[in-house]
């Protein structure tokens, strides 16, 4: 059984621009990472500061891998000045 995760995140008002950037340089590489099935950003219409992404994977070593990748390292130790909140990330098994 596959494992889905969603991750929301919450850029800074005045570094919407610059968040959205750096998250959709995630998208590519972590799209050709073994184990990725699904990798999805959306961005929420009615709020610029909010998006999320929809993933995908084979198992938890995929997904353990992905977290320790280069980009999303990157992505961690720019957190701070990008991200108005911690990011939510729940892990899910589908049900039906």
């Amino acid at each position: 059984m596959t494992l889905r995760v969603v991750a929301h995140l919450t850029a800074k008002a005045d570094r919407i621009d610059e968040t959205r950037e750096v998250l959709l340089s995630l998208v590519e590489r972590t799209r050709a990472e073994q184990g990725c099935i699904v990798y999805e950003l959306l961005g929420n219409k009615a709020d610029p500061t909010d998006f999320t992404f929809v993933e995908e994977w084979t198992d938890e070593d995929a997904l353990s891998a992905h977290l320790e990748s280069d980009h999303i390292r990157n992505l961690v130790s720019k957190a701070d000045d990008l991200l108005a909140a911690p990011s939510d990330i729940r892990r899910y098994t589908l049900l039906a």
